[in-house]
């Protein structure tokens, strides 16, 4: 089997609270569920049962005004650290306070529980933006309730990628490069495709043009010394692109760029914008800023899927 360089890890990323803004390492454990720590609790709205989300940028506008981070690092086989959450505020509840729930329904104005298991039929209300072709069934400018996570795939009868309980939305590790950043940047100067929009685990630095990440599917990427991916799917993308953060302004074009530019087909359920990719753990270790990143044919589908 051949294997080429394609890279390095320049940044490493981990979401504590799904949806919140995350904390940026230097090093992450790679387990067969996912980066040790990611997206490991999330936001139950008591009202309606489901899981709070920035995909809902009209019922919850503050989640990317919270940034989550662990008091210690995680780590592989052994109960997680507290997650201290910094609000807007300048409140800062731990995910181990007493009144943590109370703290955060304050803030957000709706009753709100901080969980660590996603519930069985694992909800969301996502905000389709005005945009043509951006999903196969047309939506356009409304509220559609999504499943995702393992509910997601009990739902179109593939076998789950993720375990039940899961705050994930459809596989435990995602990927973008800098080829990608770049080329999207290239077709769309006045936008600003700055990583932090795509929230994803691992950025590669990447020495080729274009979007690296789709010719990567049923591949398997080496990182370092130690870990193993599978890439299963390129990384469909939504609404929170477009979100403001941090400095970064709200930008509907860089949805609408990607779109127009890397509309790709997801198996048999169509077509839909992609930018990145999602991956699973084949070999676990741990992953370090710098590593350099290889990529490998898969001959076995099922080592894609496992």
């Amino acid at each position: 089997m051949s294997i080429e360089r394609v890279g390095r890890i320049v940044d490493l990323w981990r979401f504590p609270v799904k949806s919140m803004l995350g904390e940026r390492v230097e090093t992450v454990e790679a387990t067969e569920v996912g980066i040790v720590g990611d997206r490991a609790y999330a936001l139950i709205d008591r009202q309606t049962g489901k899981v709070v989300s920035a995909k809902h940028p009209r019922l919850w506008p503050d989640l990317f005004g919270c940034r989550a981070h662990y008091v210690r690092p995680p780590q592989a086989g052994q109960s997680l650290p507290p997650v201290r959450i910094e609000l807007a505020d300048g409140t800062s509840p731990r995910s181990d306070d007493a009144d943590v729930d109370a703290v955060l329904s304050r803030f957000f104005g709706r009753e709100v529980h901080l969980a660590r298991l996603a519930p069985a039929d694992y909800t969301i209300d996502e905000y389709h933006p005005d945009l043509e072709q951006l999903n196969p069934a047309g939506e356009r400018d409304v509220l559609v309730e999504m499943k995702l996570g393992s509910a997601l795939f009990a739902l179109l009868g593939w076998q789950s990628a993720v375990p039940e309980g899961s705050f994930m939305d459809l596989f435990p590790v995602s990927i973008l490069t800098t080829s990608t950043l770049d080329h999207l940047a290239g077709l769309a100067p006045d936008s600003d495709f700055d990583f932090r929009r795509f929230r994803m685990n691992l950025i590669i630095e990447t020495p080729t043009t274009g979007f690296a990440e789709n010719t990567w599917v049923g591949s398997a990427l080496h990182i370092g010394n130690e870990v193993e991916f599978a890439v299963p799917l390129p990384t469909p993308r939504c609404v929170m692109t477009t979100l403001a953060q941090e400095e970064l302004p709200a930008d509907p074009g860089v949805l609408r760029t990607i779109v127009k530019n890397n509309r790709l087909a997801l198996r048999d359920v169509g077509k839909y914008p992609c930018a990145g990719a999602y991956a699973t753990t084949t070999r676990t270790g741990t992953i370090r800023t710098g590593d350099t990143v290889a990529l490998a044919q898969v001959r076995d589908e099922e080592q894609v899927l496992r």
